[in-house]
């Protein structure tokens, strides 16, 4: 039988509870009045639903990171082939695809053979995006300058995709083509965020030949530890000559 409210009174954990309870944002050992939750539960997950809910249906606006953020990397936009969020969500194909405008602006824009392309989508998540990026790509972009690789211009895609890394791939041809993008959120947090990395993708490739660094947030991997996993990831792929289900992240490549 589960445990009655009374006994679940936070004075009343014992200290393996408590640790239990710290180290996950699941909602275990929460408790319950007769058969329901515990009203401050109950509230909780509802307001956890309506921030998933919102991070979904937000629309990405580049003018929603720091003035200064977008002048340092000279940020600028582009969209796939959805013309809305409704369409995005019901036509996942859509979001795979630039649309003509955005191919001519990214061949006239952005420098192509580069040792590393770094792009940002909005996802399933702007709330990710807004939360993570501005703290990760800095370490990223350095952290590559650092190891003496070329860095293509960051840009942004609204109504993204992961499978627009494969043409990415076609229209700017880098060596890797890194992706951060909003990850669908759950009722732990609306802020995780992914990044999908691919060695020369191309219209042939699948998620098979993806590689992926997930749960990126406060409470997940934080954006230092992800920045240096991905620096890493991207050096063995060009090691390798290959990215996917045939390369696994090397752990002992960690360096700070």
């Amino acid at each position: 039988m589960a445990p009655s409210d009374d006994s679940l009174s936070a004075g009343s954990w014992p200290e393996i509870v408590r640790k239990i309870r710290a180290r996950t944002p699941a909602r275990v050992l929460t408790g319950r009045v007769g058969a329901a939750y515990r009203t401050n539960t109950q509230l909780d997950l509802r307001e956890a639903h309506a921030a998933a809910r919102d991070a979904v249906r937000h629309e990405f606006d580049l003018e929603s990171f720091d003035p200064d953020f977008i002048k340092r990397w000279d940020l600028f936009e582009v969209s796939s082939c959805a013309s809305s969020k409704d369409e995005y969500l019901l036509r996942p194909n859509l979001g795979r695809t630039f649309s003509e405008a955005s191919r001519a602006q990214l061949s006239e824009r952005c420098p192509g053979q580069r040792d590393l392309q770094i792009v940002i989508g909005d996802g399933l998540s702007v709330t990710a995006v807004l939360a993570q990026v501005p703290k990760l790509l800095p370490s990223l972009c350095d952290g590559a300058k650092t190891r003496g690789w070329t860095v293509g211009q960051v840009f942004a895609v609204r109504h993204c995709r992961v499978g627009i890394l494969n043409e990415i791939g076609e229209v700017l041809a880098p060596a890797v083509a890194v992706l951060l993008v909003g990850e669908r959120p759950g009722l732990a947090t609306a802020e995780s965020l992914s990044a999908y990395l691919a060695y020369r993708p191309n219209r042939t490739h699948t998620d098979a030949d993806r590689n992926l660094i997930s749960n990126i947030h406060s409470r997940g991997v934080s954006c230092a530890d992800a920045a240096t996993r991905i620096l890493n990831l991207a050096a063995q792929m060009m090691n390798s000559r290959s990215s996917g289900i045939h390369l696994r992240e090397d752990s002992s490549m960690l360096q700070d």
